[in-house]
């Protein structure tokens, strides 16, 4: 059958032979820049320093639990309970969006045999869950937003082209500011308008800048399919990826359930908090976003899927019978030991900043994933996993005396699930980032209309004074 594909021309120089500047090959350590490279490390990390002056780093108590910065009721991101001397109880895991069990949501959605994202978006955006007429209103309003201008497409790829889709889903987010009549305007209708446009552009703009950036690798043209308005957003993500309709229901409903679990994780997390700190300004829309994307990028939030996935490949290429529990157990010990793997002496995929006993997400993650698996020969690598999760905590209490309980996040499985979608690995924190999107919008609203007071922490100052020297006079001594 031939495919309605829409052609984007390669009107630019290659990526690949693009001039690039090398910082560290034109950089030059002489007397006179000496110090000035030793400034950027001025600052070492004291813990004494922090608890003299009771600041608490990373917005973190001495526990581990989070500096409580506001109020909302969004969701609720339950990991653990204090007892009466404010003590830490782990719990297991429960994520509540707008007063509904997360499970409840997603398992409702599956057992019906239909697309639950879009359900939660509208959740989050009224606080209350849709009539059927109102959930096919929004996916009508989203739908016919998929399809991006022409205008835009022609500077899209000369101005977003990159190594790393998050920087160009930043990058394209803030391109959609010129292309809005009134781009500032911070009113309820225009913040709906503007999150219902990106949750339906979003997915067509990470699927092009990964299609545009392997289309300069080999010197051709990018092709992508004209979208289409009634597809879900699982759907339309499979539709880019594929070219087409080549994909089973199955696995866009396997999608589906990862899009729900990523679509809102709580005020605290460093992205949504970015997105609530520039929208406590009552910046922009677009510039809120892209604050949010910038900060899921990181290694250290949405980023460090990568690091499992990689985690997942050398394990399996090191572990010679998946099935043996001790040959499993004694490679987390080396990557424990920073003998094996990256060095970094980490079990990546296990532990959470809130979660102590399990995640729900992770949980979820394992039930939806269990069954593709054995359909897609896959099933070997699956229970790997499994044994993974069910090893590692013992091995790290062995190896590093962790008291703590420690879980599986989500991230130990999401980069098998997109392995078995056929999702590229340089799209999978991209789509964190578009399923992002509703929970996002949600706080930016909240955090404009709700708290309506710019944040300005404060930071004490531990410098020391020094008496004006006169350039003249200044001598190494001095310095």
């Amino acid at each position: 059958m031939a495919r309605d594909l829409i052609e984007i021309p390669l009107t630019h120089p290659s990526v690949a032979s693009r001039e690039l500047i090398d910082f560290a090959a034109t950089r030059h350590i002489t007397p006179a820049t000496e110090r000035l490279y030793d400034g950027a490390v001025m600052v070492p990390y004291d813990e004494q320093l922090f608890r003299a002056h009771d600041v608490k780093r990373g917005l973190r108590n001495a526990d581990g639990s989070g500096v409580v910065a506001g109020l909302t009721r969004i969701s609720d991101v339950h990991g653990y309970r204090k007892d009466a001397d404010g003590a830490i109880v782990p719990d297991e895991g429960k994520l509540t969006i707008c007063g509904y069990d997360l499970e409840d949501l997603v398992s409702h959605a599956q057992e019906e045999g239909r697309f639950g994202y879009e359900e939660i978006v509208y959740l989050l955006l009224t606080g209350e869950l849709p009539r059927a007429d109102e959930l096919q209103a929004l996916c009508d309003l989203i739908g016919n937003q998929r399809l991006l201008p022409s205008e835009y497409i022609a500077e899209f790829p000369i101005t977003t082209a990159s190594k790393n889709i998050m920087n160009v889903l930043q990058r394209a987010v803030l391109l959609l500011y010129a292309f809005d009549a009134t781009p500032d305007a911070t009113d309820p209708a225009h913040e709906i308008d503007v999150a219902l446009s990106l949750l339906g552009r979003l997915p067509r703009i990470a699927a092009i800048a990964h299609v545009t950036r392997a289309a300069e690798l080999e010197g051709r043209r990018a092709h992508i399919p004209r979208p289409n308005p009634g597809f879900s957003m699982a759907e339309t993500i499979l539709h880019i990826l594929r070219e087409g309709d080549d994909f089973t229901r199955e696995e866009a409903l396997l999608l589906d359930v990862m899009l729900m679990l990523h679509a809102e994780h709580g005020g605290g997390n460093n992205s949504t908090f970015a997105c609530r700190v520039l929208s406590s300004s009552a910046t922009d829309a677009y510039s809120a976003y892209a604050a949010a994307i910038g900060s899921l990028k990181g290694p250290r939030h949405g980023g460090a899927n990568s690091k499992v996935t990689a985690m997942h490949a050398d394990i399996r290429a090191h572990v010679r019978r998946w099935d043996d529990d001790g040959e499993i157990a004694g490679y987390l010990t080396r990557i424990l030991n920073r003998e094996a793997f990256d060095g970094a002496g980490l079990i990546y995929g296990m532990g959470h900043a809130v979660y102590t006993l399990s995640d729900p997400r992770a949980r979820l993650c394992r039930r939806y994933a269990a069954h593709l698996a054995e359909h897609s020969g896959l099933g070997d690598e699956f229970h790997l996993i499994e044994r993974v999760e069910r090893l590692a905590p013992a091995v790290m209490r062995d190896v590093r005396g962790t008291a703590k309980p420690i879980c599986a996040n989500i991230d130990l499985y999401t980069g098998f699930i997109y392995q078995m979608l056929g999702v590229p690995e340089d799209l999978i924190t991209p789509l964190f980032a578009v399923a992002r999107m509703a929970g996002w919008a949600a706080h930016r609203m909240e955090e404009l209309y709700g708290a309506n007071r710019i944040i300005r922490p404060a930071y004490n100052s531990v410098m020391v004074d020094h008496p004006y020297i006169p350039l003249a006079e200044r001598t190494d001594q001095e310095a």
